[in-house]
């Protein structure tokens, strides 16, 4: 059993929740909005007996409070956050683990912040500017803000959820949470909070994000692409994640479940990230 302590980190514009738990290298857990730190809770709990784990809230997420008025939030400036935390860690880079949107941050993080990643595992980053349809992905997220202007948070994530699987008519069942430690419960209600934020400030600047897989590829941090072993093929997530580990010129891992597989199979998960960085420690001992 490991303690964990929570603590705040003041970066431009925002205060950053993070908790910190565990022994052995920093390994930070980014996960994508809207949720928080509590969706990679169980994960967190696998690791912390081979990693300091340190999972955290992006910004305007949950209880990492924006100190400004509110305004678009791109991946350099979460990018920015993950850095300025990594820092104020200790001098050593980290191991990074992201989900989701909290891939992209991951990649920007390595691309243009090497020295701060020894080693990064991006599971199933949604970016569909990597997509030969991108301009269709566009408009349909376009669509989605839309419709959020004109209908509020609840007709928008329901579209959502619909879109980033690919199939407007069928909408992927959420995770039970029920299945998850009390601290994914609480954190259910967190993101009924974040809706707003997510959809009215971080939905269009993140999905346009472009990661520079020209820097990821030739640069000094080793990339690991997780993809859900039940991913929907047609969905935005899994055919980026595709397309990033083509252009990297490296082989996608599979992990178990879905989008959501670093939340509901997390054990499993656990391990896979461990393996991945395993394999970086061996190359730097030899």
């Amino acid at each position: 059993m490991h303690d964990t302590r929570t603590q705040t980190l003041q970066v431009p514009g925002a205060r950053l929740h993070y908790e910190v738990g565990g022994s052995g290298p920093t390994l930070l857990l980014i996960p994508g909005g809207p949720a928080d730190a509590g969706a990679l809770a169980a994960l967190a709990t696998g690791l912390r007996d081979r990693y300091t784990v340190v999972s955290y809230d992006q910004r305007g997420f949950s209880r990492s409070a924006l100190t400004g008025p509110p305004r678009a939030q791109d991946v350099a400036t979460f990018a920015d956050d993950a850095r300025r935390l990594i820092a104020a860690l200790g001098d050593e880079p980290a191991y990074v683990f992201g989900n989701s949107g909290g891939a992209l941050t991951g990649l920007d993080l390595a691309a243009r912040h090497p020295g701060h990643v020894r080693a990064l595992v991006a599971h199933e980053p949604p970016a569909p500017e990597l997509l030969p349809d991108r301009a269709h992905w566009r408009a349909t997220f376009q669509g989605v803000h839309d419709t959020y202007v004109s209908e509020g948070a609840g007709a928008a994530m329901h579209q959502f959820v619909a879109t980033i699987e690919g199939d407007n008519d069928t909408i992927a069942p959420m995770p039970d949470f029920s299945q998850l430690p009390p601290e994914a419960m609480e954190m259910m209600g967190r993101i009924q909070g974040n809706l707003d934020h997510f959809l009215n400030h971080v939905l269009l600047p993140v999905l346009r994000f472009e990661p520079d897989t020209a820097a990821l590829r030739t640069g000094p941090v080793p990339v690991t692409v997780g993809i859900g072993t039940t991913s929907p093929a047609v969905g935005v997530p899994l055919r980026s994640a595709l397309a990033l580990a083509e252009r990297l010129g490296i082989e996608p891992v599979r992990f178990p479940g879905d989008h959501q597989g670093p939340a509901t199979d997390a054990v499993a998960c656990a391990e896979l990230v461990h393996d991945a960085f395993a394999r970086v420690k061996d190359v730097e001992r030899r």
